[in-house]
């Protein structure tokens, strides 16, 4: 839907209470040939790509609260693809591809910047791990490139090159196509392109069982009603464990809090995703100048989304190494984002042992730039009962077998050491 200045205008004028609905807001029907638990920018995805890529699209997305309201709008919104073992690369340099023209598509504007992600190196060590890990992106078609310190220097003024860093800079890794997109907006412009192509998003709908008839599930129990389904998947980050758990699954994954923070908005300081070699920090700015910065994990499970004053502080530490200038800038928002980690690192996009039930789930640090291709992969999973070339390799049974994906770049902490 597109609107003139002067519609635009009129909205300010009246309190911007005259909006239509982006999405609509159904009752849930008896039944739904596939039911997709998960309102997140995954399970949307899904519900996106089972209509338009496959024609299903009598197709229920239950989310327990609001549209961005989990993981999706609580992450610092970085999409890359330099991964280094292949079942890896290919997939989320499928997923920056389908980044690059996602605003087309959807006919919404998910503000997808790419402004390059650049991962710096402390320790010969380190410069020689890019080196390898540079070089076998290049073999699989990834684009990536060695900037020297001088070269950084140039590119990013305020970041410390000197010798007298605590942590002088070596060198750096860089994917100039990698970059940032709005969080929101991606969820937004899901839901908006999967409601008009017919699928039912009911928010305000928690999963609280799921009935069983020798080995199918033939419908979710709901604090809606229960609703019949013909195939279920599950797309729900943190809560994997939780809902998996109702239909009579042990997942090999542990949930656990990842912490984020954003400071007062800032005249431009950044241009680019830097990443620091010497701890687990990385930062951008946004659009409306805040420095947008992540931190690690608590290291304990936990369902909560709050954060806690000794990750902010390590974070924080990292950052006035890398930047001296931000000592003076003072902190707007902090919060904590739910993580459902695998054991190997890597996603898990699989069929279960239950007939209709699917898991997309395990997505460590790298669930948001993942969105696009991982509902691609998981809609033709349901669609076609088996899994698309791209996710093959990330089944559950590999956890069984051993054929495990233990990619060192799944994770920002894993990646620098």
């Amino acid at each position: 839907m597109k609107y003139s200045v002067f519609s635009l205008a009129r909205q300010a004028l009246r309190g911007h209470t005259g909006w239509p609905m982006a999405w609509r807001n159904p009752e849930p029907r008896k039944h739904y040939d596939v039911v997709v638990v998960g309102g997140g920018g995954h399970g949307l995805a899904t519900a996106f790509y089972l209509a338009k890529n496959h024609g299903i699209k009598n197709v229920a997305v239950l989310e327990k609260g609001w549209i961005g309201g989990g993981n999706t709008g609580r992450n610092t919104t970085i999409v890359r693809s330099n991964y280094m073992l292949d079942d890896n690369a290919h997939f989320y340099e499928w997923s920056l591809k389908l980044w690059h023209q996602l605003s087309q598509e959807l006919n919404y504007n998910v503000m997808f910047s790419p402004r390059g992600v650049l991962n710096l190196a402390h320790t010969e060590g380190q410069r020689d791990q890019y080196f390898r890990r540079g070089n076998q992106m290049r073999l699989n078609g990834i684009d990536c490139e060695w900037m020297t310190r001088a070269e950084i220097a140039r590119f990013v003024p305020h970041l410390d090159c000197s010798d007298a860093a605590r942590f002088p800079v070596f060198g750096g890794l860089m994917q100039r196509r990698g970059g940032t997109a709005r969080h929101d907006a991606v969820a937004w412009g899901y839901a908006r392109a999967a409601s008009a192509l017919g699928v039912d998003i009911i928010q305000n709908c928690e999963v609280k069982g799921l009935t069983r008839e020798g080995n199918r599930i033939v419908s979710v129990r709901t604090t809606r009603g229960d609703i019949g389904a013909g195939q279920v998947g599950i797309a729900v980050a943190g809560h994997s464990g939780v809902v998996a758990g109702l239909a009579g699954l042990k997942l090999p994954i542990e949930s656990h809090v990842l912490q984020a923070f954003v400071s007062e908005p800032l005249k431009p300081v950044i241009d680019t995703v830097i990443t620091y070699g010497a701890g687990h920090f990385y930062v951008s700015q946004s659009d409306k100048g805040e420095m947008v910065m992540g931190g690690d994990l608590d290291f304990h499970p936990s369902y909560s989304q709050k954060g806690n004053l000794p990750i902010l502080q390590e974070a924080v530490a990292c950052g006035l190494q890398m930047f001296p200038i931000l000592s003076r800038v003072r902190m707007l928002r902090h919060w904590g984002g739910i993580m459902d980690m695998s054991l190997d690192g890597s996603p898990i996009i699989s069929k279960t042992p239950i007939d209709n039930f699917y898991l997309n789930g395990g997505w460590c640090y790298g669930g948001f730039k993942a969105t696009p291709a991982s509902g691609w992969v998981f809609a033709h999973t349901i669609a076609h009962d088996a899994p698309h070339a791209l996710n093959r390799p990330h089944t559950l049974e590999r956890f069984e077998t051993g054929k495990v994906i233990d990619d060192k770049g799944a994770g920002p902490t894993a990646q620098w050491h």
